[in-house]
């Protein structure tokens, strides 16, 4: 009979101890360790590696070409750098509701593939419920499988011999071999193994659903996210249309590239151009609107960025963002009165990134100042200016990465003017709009209303 060993993991962050104690040390969580038993049998398979491998100089290993499985989604192309690669295990996390498992039911009822769908959380009945609502279903080798169980659900892959595996979600799976709950650190890590070794010797790409924690966090052990090729991160706010799908890890490609969807009642809609549609059609001016310049990953984007200055009622100014960081704000708002000599101590900020989308560029800086100063002298900015700058703590306008390509994505939607830091070196062509450079916040001032 196998030794049965128990051990403590931490349901936090999956750090393992010999016994219970009341606080885990790495992640310094109160009361979360949890005792699982590992049941150690001699039955296992050795790893997923057929042949026998020997020592070589890498001058002679030859570069072979992933192939790679084109889907029906173009921004998940793009992020996944160009396809799935077969074999290939995908982690994709995001909060609940957020459009995980609608995206993957897209793709698996549009694509031309034997697509074998595993879900855990869900009737076959409750899945063709959504399929119906969200597209006609364009794949008739589309297999459902409502089971939890792994052994039966790698069984049944391995009978079906599909070309594509979707598992939704790995937290709810469940091995014979350990003897723990669902969603356990020790479960997680068995049957992530178990699923990372069918894909490698049967050359099936993988998609796995994973649940994330309070934090924003993939939950489960942090190796399930070094044992995975690709680990997908789907955002986005619930109260907005807009999401966000990001790779924070790709063996295959660039993590740089971002997909952008539209929630809408029949589904994930991939949206080409967000510039045009994050930009508000005004039917007039209004003071505090400015447009950032923006590049996600490789991708040039336009915002709008909003801003209202008032003086503050109680006494007690506030400062309050939406999609932009709130210790940023107040730098930018101090870098003004110290250096460009705005009274801004005791007035309200309020900013607001339009469109639900967070970003952390800091060439955002010098549109947030623009709106601000906007708002404060109630002067409207005109409609024709966008800009791309960072600013420093002395007040100057620090350079930018890739400005060539933020102005020829601002000259494409029609804008006249960009304002960026003197010290980008661009290159000698001619653009077709107006560039501006300025030097520091008290010139851009002026610069900007006059």
């Amino acid at each position: 009979m196998a030794k049965l060993k128990t051990a403590y993991f931490c349901q936090n962050c999956g750090s393992q101890y010999p016994q219970w104690t009341g606080q885990c040390k790495n992640c310094l969580e109160w009361n979360t360790l949890v005792e699982e038993v590992v049941e150690k049998t001699s039955s296992k398979t050795p790893p997923f590696s057929k042949s026998k491998q020997h020592v070589i100089n890498i001058i002679e290993v030859e570069a072979i070409e992933e192939p790679r499985i084109k889907t029906p989604s173009d921004e998940l192309n793009r992020v996944l750098g160009g396809g799935i690669v077969l074999g290939s295990v995908t982690l994709i996390g995001g909060e609940p509701g957020i459009g995980k498992s609608t995206l993957l039911l897209q793709l698996a009822l549009k694509m031309k593939k034997k697509i074998f769908y595993v879900s855990g959380e869900e009737s076959a009945s409750q899945i063709k419920m959504r399929a119906d609502r969200l597209a006609e279903i364009k794949n008739p080798n589309c297999f459902l499988y409502t089971e939890t169980s792994l052994e039966k659900i790698l069984h049944e892959a391995k009978k079906l011999e599909p070309d594509f595996v979707i598992i939704d979600s790995i937290q709810t799976l469940q091995s014979q071999l350990i003897e723990s709950s669902p969603g356990t650190v020790s479960q997680i890590r068995e049957c992530s193994n178990e699923i990372i070794k069918y894909a490698k010797e049967n050359n099936v790409p993988v998609f796995l659903v994973g649940h994330i924690t309070k934090d924003g966090q993939i939950a489960g052990p942090k190796v399930l996210e070094h044992m995975v090729d690709v680990v997908l991160n789907f955002d986005g706010d619930r109260n907005h249309l807009f999401r966000l799908l990001r790779a924070n890890k790709n063996r295959f490609g660039s993590t740089a590239e971002i997909g952008i969807y539209e929630m809408v009642s029949q589904g994930l809609k991939e949206i080409k151009n967000p510039s045009e549609i994050l930009i508000t059609k005004k039917t007039e001016e209004l003071s505090g609107n400015s447009v950032a310049v923006t590049l996600e990953g490789n991708r040039p984007m336009l915002l709008e960025i909003q801003a209202l200055v008032s003086t503050a009622v109680y006494g007690t100014p506030q400062r309050s963002c939406t999609g932009f960081d709130s210790k940023r704000l107040n730098m930018l708002l101090a870098v003004l009165e110290k250096r460009a000599g705005f009274q801004l101590g005791a007035k309200d900020v309020f900013l607001n990134i339009t469109g639900g989308i967070k970003t952390d560029d800091p060439a955002l800086d010098l549109a947030v100042v623009a709106s601000i100063l906007s708002s404060n002298e109630d002067i409207a900015i005109s409609e024709h200016f966008c800009f791309a700058g960072e600013i420093g703590l002395s007040g100057e306008i620090r350079p930018i990465a890739q400005a060539e390509q933020r102005i020829t994505e601002a000259e494409k939607l029609g804008y006249e003017t960009i304002f960026i830091s003197n010290l980008n070196k661009l290159p000698k062509k001619k653009f077709g709009i107006k560039i501006e450079e300025v030097s520091k916040v008290e010139d851009f001032h002026e610069r900007l209303f006059n």
